[in-house]
């Protein structure tokens, strides 16, 4: 019997919606001005354009609080404890989830830079062993930091290692100290998101973007929000009010980010982990029934991963060809969105379905090579 819990329609859609954000984050900056020179763009906000089309950052930011919430919540659900953690177990399970999709689109980013195809080429101060090495030892942050701006296809990985980094001491962290101080540890680490971030400077465009620590901070947050829902669940309209509260904050930021940052003492990314992990309390306490009209937003949070480290072919393939069709004219720029999206869809939806046969594959073969040993074992001359 799987110890894992039903999916959670609403935090599926919450995951929707941040990977929605960030494939359309990525479609917006290669046109630079995405929708507005469109032929729709007289018909549209311009903060709605900037809403919808640049806050694929803050959207790794919400990823990385419900991933800390999620991550936590199956803990406690099957040890009731973190002291409890069996560290073999955690690493084998991350390492199922991450490992193999990782090594495949590696695989292809490697092939397609070593033909020197744009994008995924290494830049002149960077090498293709700096960028496979520093991604499979999830060091590509320190990589990029050191050698400038990764090539757009490769540039994705920089979230996978904060969060895998993160996991390697989370568990240690959960054996070594008592539960008051852990909540201590990880409350210091929350707080401190933005003064981390005031730690490097503003020039420093891949680093302050890209640092290790305020990205592990927003995983804090989701951390401590799961051991709330743990001792607090709260009613039905207590949960509605939560979850309104939650959407609120979260739309200030992504809407009106830049009244947030100039009046509000640039709190939004403070805004965005409050608001995220209160819509998470709420939709774990209310457990709302799939709703068919949001299926496909749904479908999209649980193939979050596949199109997070996948997506980035479907954007780059699509500019291009825009681009050798209609040349710079960014009239009919806003074409492209909704078959990219689906586009990028369809291929995640392939790669589970290929990591699927093959974790099958691997399974079958384990039993069978363990069957094999102990059949040799039977009727071995010590028997």
């Amino acid at each position: 019997m799987s110890l894992r819990p039903p999916r959670n329609f609403a935090i599926d859609c919450l995951r929707g919606v941040a990977i929605l954000l960030v494939v359309v984050h990525h479609l917006a900056l290669p046109f630079r001005l995405p929708l507005a020179p469109s032929l729709l763009g007289p018909w549209i906000p311009k903060r709605l354009i900037d809403a919808v089309s640049f806050n694929g950052y803050e959207a790794v930011f919400m990823f990385f609080v419900i991933s800390g919430f999620l991550i936590t919540t199956r803990l406690l659900e099957r040890h009731g404890d973190l002291r409890r953690v069996d560290l073999g177990a955690f690493y084998l399970a991350r390492a199922r989830r991450i490992v193999p999709l990782l090594l495949v689109v590696l695989s292809v980013l490697t092939l397609l830079a070593a033909l020197d195809v744009p994008d995924f080429a290494p830049s002149s101060a960077q090498s293709l062993g700096g960028l496979l090495g520093s991604a499979l030892t999830f060091t590509f942050n320190w990589y990029e930091g050191r050698t400038g701006w990764a090539p757009a296809a490769w540039d994705v990985l920089w979230s996978l290692s904060i969060e895998e980094v993160f996991y390697v001491s989370f568990p240690l962290l959960c054996l070594a100290l008592p539960r008051p101080l852990l909540i201590v540890v990880l409350a210091a680490l929350a707080l401190s998101l933005l003064p981390l971030r005031a730690l490097v400077p503003v020039s420093d465009e891949v680093w302050w973007e890209k640092a290790y620590l305020p990205g592990m901070s927003a995983i804090a947050w989701g951390v401590l929000t799961a051991l709330v829902a743990q001792r607090w669940r709260p009613g039905p309209r207590d949960a509605r009010a939560l979850a309104l509260f939650g959407g609120f904050c979260v739309l200030l930021v992504i809407g009106w980010g830049d009244l947030v940052h100039r009046h509000l003492f640039k709190s939004g990314m403070y805004g965005l982990c409050v608001g995220t992990g209160a819509m998470l309390i709420a939709f774990r306490a209310l457990v709302p029934s799939p709703h068919g009209a949001l299926n496909w937003l749904a479908r999209m949070g649980r193939l979050s991963y596949e199109l997070y480290l996948s997506h980035m072919f479907v954007v780059l393939g699509t500019v291009a060809l825009y681009r050798a069709l209609l040349g710079p004219s960014q009239a009919w720029t806003f074409v492209v969105y909704v078959p990219a999206v689906i586009a990028s869809v369809g291929l995640a939806v392939a790669l589970e379905g290929v990591m699927k046969r093959l974790t099958g594959l691997a399974t079958r073969a384990m039993r069978g090579t363990w069957q094999t040993r102990t059949d040799a074992a039977d009727i071995s001359p010590g028997n």
